[in-house]
């Protein structure tokens, strides 16, 4: 359960999340006759590529994968969606060929280093790819998220997009991979949205450090409370997952007793500052793996 891996050339290869916001008619577009032109994009690309369920105006479509599986499964619908502006104009008067437009979901606390200080971050995608990138100032309804516009011409949308990702795994957390339309399941998106403090990118694996070499490694405390019934995901059967969590992070994990009366559990985590922090991280991946579970059922497993 490692996101980051590297390759042999020394370049990141890494899974990542990026949803989007579309219209009905994209959503239609993309999914195409019988789901014909969603599966070649699944096939062509590697990438998954779910979309939300549901009668409302607006669906989210999830692209997982590596970058490069992403960045695949973005061209493709860039390119699909200039061949239904081009369709669309020849059936009118228009003679300039509007952009294809796309709308990014992003976690607000990322947005920032997306804008960069003073605006200069946007103001150098804009003027090295060719896009305009638009963030939204408000949030989304019900959300901790921004939309952010991408326009242009497909080349152009697809730099900006490598761009946005790179800015993104800079700013490397686990917060805000997957949207959860399931609404059983927010505590579930909450717990996952937390903010963990992590390796740093140009590590490839955290670090193990040795107990005792010096003052930093002394043993702390940290206490998380958990709801009840999300305890389960994080124990997995027979105590097989919160073992794993204890050997990958070096520190100890003691789940408290269920309390009468109570909906949450206390998780004691004690090691060094660096062993809490990987089992801090190691937690909140495990929800976040869940609930993307939960999001695409069609790739439920037993865990």
């Amino acid at each position: 359960m490692e996101p980051i891996k590297v390759q042999s050339e020394g370049g990141l290869n890494v899974t990542l999340t990026i949803r989007l916001l579309m219209h009905g008619k994209e959503v239609g577009s993309i999914i195409g006759k019988k789901g014909e032109t969603v599966k070649k994009m699944r096939e062509d690309s590697g990438a998954r590529i779910n979309i939300s369920e549901g009668n409302c105006p607006e669906r989210i479509v999830t692209i997982t994968g590596p970058t490069d599986a992403i960045f695949k499964a973005f061209a493709m619908i860039a390119y699909k969606f200039e061949e239904d502006i081009i369709n669309s104009m020849s059936n009118s008067p228009a003679t300039s060929k509007p952009p294809v437009t796309l709308r990014l979901v992003v976690p607000a606390s990322q947005c920032g280093s997306l804008i960069g200080k003073g605006g200069s971050k946007i103001k150098e995608m804009r003027e090295s790819t060719g896009a305009q990138v638009q963030v939204a100032g408000d949030m989304l309804p019900n959300s901790t998220e921004r939309a952010v516009t991408i326009s242009g011409a497909p080349e152009a949308i697809i730099q900006c997009v490598k761009q946005i990702c790179v800015v993104m795994l800079e700013a490397y957390t686990i917060q805000g991979q997957y949207a959860i339309p399931h609404p059983d399941l927010s505590k579930l998106h909450q717990l996952a949205m937390q903010q963990t403090p992590f390796t740093p990118l140009g590590q490839t694996t955290p670090a193990f450090p040795a107990a005792g070499l010096d003052a930093s490694n002394q043993a702390s405390t940290h206490e998380l409370t958990i709801p009840n019934d999300l305890i389960g995901c994080i124990i997995g059967r027979q105590g097989t997952k919160i073992n794993e969590i204890r050997q990958m992070s070096g520190a100890q994990i003691k789940i408290a007793n269920a309390m009468e009366g109570s909906s949450e559990r206390q998780i004691t985590i004690t090691g060094s500052p660096a062993n809490i922090s990987l089992a801090q991280y190691l937690i909140n991946a495990r929800f976040r793996d869940v609930a993307a579970m939960w999001n695409d059922p069609t790739s439920m497993t037993t865990s």
